[in-house]
């Protein structure tokens, strides 16, 4: 579908922003109505209260103007929730969440609402993929930890990353230096039912790179053509913070009954030294120009390149071991100052992205932002 069949019939005077409720949403309807959107929230009936209770809007209070119910998020797929969107002129702003619950190839090819960024890049993520992250990072030139297909050839210590048994979009990890450990470890945790021969036999085996990790929050802009460092930031996971807060002596008790776990439930605002900055950028650019080679119309809004610090020598080294090509998630983004030192204000990647579409809309070039 070409970007100007999406808005055919769209009242451009009135586009409101939408999103599924769920990863985001608030950070996507704070910044939308800070730019003066009405803001729209698709939400599942047995999890709406965020949205139609507590940050409603209300006069001056709240975020959520529109409530799309529906029984599952897959449901925004069908026509009947499709045609209510576009009856709101809504353009959809995408999530993690809208790639988990949904069909990647029914929203690809079927879902007729305009998406702000580009729609096939979010499947990308995947690591079955064909010319998925991974490829794309290794064509730009972007340093990543040495990947091991084979597990015979496992010649260091490398992180095993297989996905859940229970949750497929979750993924167990586990170290190893060698085959023997890594045939120990498979076997345990299959047998615990942790993982299950598929996860493991898609797993990326990969160097274990140690340095303090960061998450680079990037804003790729298409009308500017420039890239913007919105903001870094630190995950908070469960339930290996946790862990880490105990002495040795306790965590060697808990790990006797508990498993460590890497599910993600936060985020910590993080700061870089400015020495870091260019290698950062320089980074990220790569990235968007590997990315405009292989997938029209390339990189649109934002995206995040996850990876870690190592000291050197001779100098500190940035490796990247994960992608998030959409809003990565982070609203503790907006409280660092990179963004302010652009803009002379700190701002949510939420009201970045508005102020795209309300550029895009003003100089006439939403099909520029839009797939």
């Amino acid at each position: 579908m070409k970007p100007n069949e999406l808005i055919d019939g769209y009242d451009l005077n009135n586009v409101r922003i939408g999103t599924l409720g769920g990863h985001s949403a608030l950070d996507i309807c704070r910044g939308a109505k800070k730019e003066g959107f009405e803001t729209v929230v698709v939400a599942q009936k047995d999890r709406s209260k965020t949205f139609d209770k507590y940050y409603k809007t209300r006069g001056d209070k709240g975020c959520v103007d529109h409530i799309i119910y529906v029984d599952s998020f897959a449901d925004i797929v069908k026509p009947e929730i499709q045609k209510q969107l576009r009856e709101l002129n809504v353009v959809f702003v995408n999530s993690r969440y809208f790639w988990v619950y949904c069909d990647n190839k029914e929203v690809e090819a079927n879902f007729r609402v305009p998406i702000f960024g580009n729609r096939v890049l979010v499947r990308k993520e995947e690591r079955d993929e064909t010319k998925n992250q991974y490829f794309l990072l290794q064509e730009a030139g972007v340093d990543i930890p040495k990947q091991f297909s084979d597990p015979k050839d496992i010649d260091r210590l490398v992180i095993v990353k297989a996905a859940e048994a229970a949750r497929s979009y979750e993924r167990a990890f586990f170290l190893v230096s060698n085959y023997e450990d890594y045939k120990t470890e498979c076997e345990k945790r299959i047998k615990s039912g942790v993982v299950d021969e598929a996860g493991i036999n898609n797993a990326i085996i990969e160097e274990f790179v140690l340095g303090p990790q960061i998450n680079l929050n990037y804003f790729y802009s298409p009308i500017s053509g420039e890239l913007e460092l919105l903001g870094t930031d630190t995950r908070r996971q469960t339930n290996i913070d946790g862990l880490l807060r105990l002495t040795s002596h306790e965590q060697d008790e808990v790990l006797k009954h508990v498993r460590p776990q890497y599910i993600e439930n936060g985020h910590v605002a993080v700061t870089v030294k400015e020495s870091l900055l260019e290698k950062i950028y320089e980074a990220g650019e790569k990235f968007v120009e590997s990315v405009a080679r292989h997938y029209a119309p390339g990189m649109v809004g934002p995206f995040a390149l996850q990876g870690a610090i190592t000291p050197g020598p001779p100098s500190e080294k940035l490796y990247v071991f994960d992608v998030s090509m959409r809003i990565p998630g982070s609203p503790g983004t907006m409280f660092t100052p990179y963004s302010g030192y652009m803009y002379g204000e700190n701002m949510s990647v939420g009201r970045r992205i508005a102020m795209e579409i309300k550029l895009a809309l003003e100089e006439n070039k939403l099909d520029k932002v839009i797939t």
